[in-house]
């Protein structure tokens, strides 16, 4: 029974390690060696309990993400039921809502929020086959999801605003454990979860519904370009209390 007790918390500890290291920088700097001596294990216990640095990523992925993923697809199944087409503001509440009640469990930890975003925005090859390979469904049906919310976006485009909104979001997560995105979204007020959650939605809505390039958008980027053309092409003006070597000389 020791034994076995022991195996589980060296297990646990280098699941652990490997979530710190990887929040910290990504997929890069998971090193073996850095893992192992975080969690004060050697390299032997993470072949004997994983097989690899790749397939003990792919379990710290599944175990945290997994649970997330049922739940949204949980929640979003029961704002649809009867046929209802939810709007585009709920549908991003629902991306929120389970991960903002699981990052207060014990099971999720203040972390959670920027394991979150560190995944959606690490760019390894491998974090981004793992996503493409287990929630490309997922993805896809809360893509259909927002069409049916937005029916006058094109898909393409819609894809396009899907795309950045979430990896703008995804660099926040990064930076922020749950407590720091609060406090950033509360501003100092003491608000509520539906309060803190509509705020959040409030921020990364414009992305998907604002006007993408309409011509009066055109037309001020297009006066910006032709100053910004104007000051490259003349010299560069001297910098404040600068004297030339002449006036030095004259003096």
């Amino acid at each position: 029974m020791a034994t076995r007790e022991h195996a589980d918390d060296t297990r646990s500890r280098l699941l652990h390690a490997a979530e710190q290291l990887f929040i910290e920088g990504g997929h890069d700097a998971l090193s073996l060696r850095r893992v192992t001596a975080r969690a004060g294990a050697n390299l032997a216990a993470v072949n004997y309990h994983f097989g690899g640095k790749e397939a003990m990523l792919h379990e710290l992925l599944e175990l945290r993400l997994g649970p997330l993923n049922a739940e949204r697809l949980r929640l979003l199944d029961a704002c649809e039921a009867g046929g209802r087409a939810p709007d585009h503001e709920t549908i991003l509440g629902v991306l929120f809502v389970p991960a903002l009640r699981i990052g207060r469990s014990p099971g999720g930890g203040p972390a959670f929020l920027r394991l979150l975003g560190r995944v959606y925005s690490d760019a390894s090859p491998f974090v981004r086959d793992y996503l493409q390979e287990h929630y490309r469904p997922i993805f896809e049906r809360f893509f259909e999801a927002f069409a049916r919310a937005l029916p006058r976006i094109p898909r393409n485009e819609l894809g396009l605003r899907l795309d950045f909104a979430l990896k703008a979001l995804s660099g926040v997560l990064a930076t922020d454990d749950m407590g720091e995105l609060i406090a950033k979204l509360s501003m100092g007020q003491p608000l509520g979860d539906a309060a803190l959650l509509a705020r959040l939605v409030a921020l990364v809505s414009p992305a998907l519904v604002a006007p993408l390039g309409e011509p009066h958008q055109v037309e001020r980027m297009d006066s910006l370009l032709r100053q910004d053309a104007g000051l490259a092409q003349a010299p560069a003006p001297r910098a404040s209390g600068q004297v030339s070597a002449r006036g030095r000389g004259s003096r």
